[in-house]
């Protein structure tokens, strides 16, 4: 930290440098100590807002060294002047084992409301703006309020992604995407989400897109269909897994009758061969695209419009298992218990011998009736297994890729209809290194996140727009 202070020293457009440090943190030379108890808190906001005495705030919410690229911070400020932006950050690079790594970051939408949006470890606030944001803070948060100040900011001004690199540092967190992603349903985490949720759902109400809960109860009497459930199986060389899967599909014991789907996206590593040894049971259902290039979401279309199709479309991937033989029992039961559009599930993250790995289960207990469907426009799942009323998902269909298909989805029901949920474990997320999501580079989690927030923003719109048509009718009569 010294290092880095040193750094912003040698810029000459630095006017004062403060440190916000926890009580045991001993003072460095070159600033002046500001303590709080704890370093994304509102209150220590509030005592940076209280030290903003210049046009620009600059945080750094790191300890590591920072480096400046010559002139980068005067680059910085210039960009901001030009720009009018309310928050700016900007791309930059790691060291990583002596080399410096480019770290290109993503653009800020409207949507982008999840809390661990990576604006790397430099933002750049107008003071003004930081300021009239923290004055309205009427909530005290010990971990949510940088994330706070971020949503109110994003509502005064724009949020710039400078696409330059301007500056280098350590990284400190060099786990895989695969670990990284499970982090927001860590139980250990569990105070710190409920904070982000209540400042996200403010986000929403401020915005006009906050929903109410869903009181309605769906009736299930539309249509006519040959099966109660369908399990949907979409798969591309996947010949190490699926036959255990279609197995833990074909093995359910239920009171109604059902059958399975698999959707084989042109495999080319035998996963077809495999696949023809099943067709001798009824139940099975063998289908392949008349075009090639199709998404996961393509491959569900198929599946979910088939004749065939159940009244209830059930996901298993072609990696992973059911947890025993009654999980489409529970499934359809639920359904019917809870009137919803969609039932999702709890699963058991586990290696490819079914042993259980951390995370362990994951149930999404801070989903709410009340408020889980405006949460999710901050996190980044539902969990698994998913479960649709297909009469409904006809009427949506998926998004033709092969990431956050199923979250699209989701995303669309919810602002209509309300999500049921299961909370014992009735499914195995196996993990492997086959796993498409298992260690992606920063180019492939940059698409995935730059994607899932497009789907946030265009459900933020619609939010927003259906509330405006609900007010205006409710003027009218």
């Amino acid at each position: 930290m010294q290092r880095t202070i040193r750094n912003l020293q040698d810029t000459r457009c630095v006017a004062k440098i403060y440190l916000l440090a926890m009580r045991d943190v001993p003072p460095l030379d070159g600033c002046e100590m500001l303590r709080v108890g704890s370093l994304a808190s509102t209150a220590a906001m509030r005592l940076v807002a209280r030290h903003a005495d210049t046009v620009y705030t600059l945080i750094y919410t790191k300890y590591t060294t920072l480096e400046w690229r010559p002139y980068a911070l005067e680059r910085f400020l210039r960009i901001a002047d030009d720009s009018n932006a309310a928050i700016l950050y900007a791309d930059h690079c790691q060291w990583r084992g002596g080399q410096q790594i480019l770290c290109p970051l993503i653009d800020y939408r409207k949507g982008s409301l999840r809390d661990d949006f990576d604006f790397g470890s430099v933002l750049l606030y107008r003071s003004d703006v930081l300021k009239a944001a923290v004055g309205s803070m009427d909530a005290d948060y010990r971990f949510a309020g940088l994330y706070d100040l971020r949503l109110r900011t994003s509502r005064e001004g724009e949020v710039f992604h400078v696409n330059e690199c301007l500056y280098a540092e350590v990284e400190g967190d060099l786990r895989t995407s695969g670990e990284k992603q499970f982090d927001y349903v860590n139980p250990q985490n569990a105070g710190v989400q409920k904070e982000m949720e209540a400042a996200c759902t403010n986000h929403l109400k401020a915005v006009g897109a906050y929903v109410e809960p869903m009181e309605e109860d769906l009736d299930f009497s539309a249509g006519s269909f040959p099966f109660e459930a369908s399990v949907i199986i979409p798969v591309r060389n996947r010949v190490a897994t699926i036959g255990d899967a279609v197995r833990s599909a074909l093995s359910q014991r239920s009171s109604f009758r059902y059958n399975v789907i698999v959707i084989d996206n042109y495999s080319t590593d035998g996963t077809a061969e495999l696949l023809e040894t099943f067709r001798s049971d009824e139940r099975f259902i063998y289908l392949m695209p008349t075009r090639t290039g199709l998404g996961i979401g393509g491959c569900w279309n198929m599946g979910i419009h088939h004749p065939a199709c159940g009244k209830f479309a059930i996901q298993l991937d072609s990696d992973d298992l059911y947890s025993g033989e009654h999980a489409l029992q529970t499934i359809v039961d639920a359904f019917y218990e809870q009137r919803c559009a969609m039932v999702v599930g709890t699963y058991r993250m586990t290696d490819f011998e079914k042993n259980e790995i951390s995370p362990g289960v994951i149930a999404h207990r801070e989903w709410t009736q009340e408020n889980g469907h405006n949460n999710l426009l901050r996190v980044n799942g539902l969990g698994a297994p998913r479960a649709f009323y297909t009469p409904l998902l006809r009427e949506l269909n998926f998004p033709d890729v092969s990431y956050g298909e199923d979250y699209a989805v989701g995303l669309a029901m919810s602002r209509r209809h309300r999500i049921g949920r299961i909370y014992d474990v009735i499914y195995l997320c196996r993990r492997w290194a086959g796993n498409s999501d298992a260690c992606l580079d920063m180019a492939g989690v940059n698409k995935h996140n730059a994607y899932k927030d497009m789907l946030r923003t265009l459900e933020l719109e619609a939010r927003i727009t259906l509330n405006k048509r609900k007010e205006g009718y409710g003027e009218a009569r």
